[in-house]
């Protein structure tokens, strides 16, 4: 007796989706351009004065975050390691992410490299870019004669 077979012809169409899925879901270090562990989330903001970049990384201390800026680019990266090797094997689930990340940004021409800051509170990494004097924005009075 002959036994009828179900046939996706998009199975397999899926089954690379989800691997691409799968491969996105990471980040690209720009520093080396291998993969990261896990993707460095911001959130970006300016006023007339300054830009500021924040972001998360919990659960990570000082020491193991570095900020630089070269050649007009401004790079995070750092690395968050499992700080429970000796009880790797009971853990049910882990969904925090660890491992190396790495994220770099285009610096504006506006931006006072020398004036650069980083403070690290709670968790969150606040990097302020303040702008040039001369590329504030400013009032001209116009003149009638």
């Amino acid at each position: 007796m002959a036994t009828l077979v179900n046939y996706d012809p998009f199975r397999n169409f899926r089954v690379l989706q989800n691997e691409i899925n799968r491969l996105f879901d990471r980040d690209m270090d720009d520093t080396n351009g291998q993969m990261t562990q896990w993707p460095l989330r911001v959130d970006i903001r300016e006023d007339e004065n300054q830009i500021i970049l924040k972001a998360d990384v919990p659960g990570m201390e000082q020491k193991d975050i570095r900020v630089n800026v070269d050649n007009g680019l401004l790079t995070i990266s750092g690395e968050r390691r499992f700080d429970d090797e000796a009880h790797k094997d009971n853990y049910q689930r882990v969904e925090r992410p660890f491992g190396r990340f790495s994220r770099t940004f285009q610096l504006t021409n506006t931006t006072d490299i020398a004036k650069i800051q980083a403070s690290y509170k709670n968790g969150v990494l606040e990097v302020t870019l303040p702008k040039l004097e001369e590329a504030k924005p400013r009032a001209i009075q116009v003149q009638v004669h």
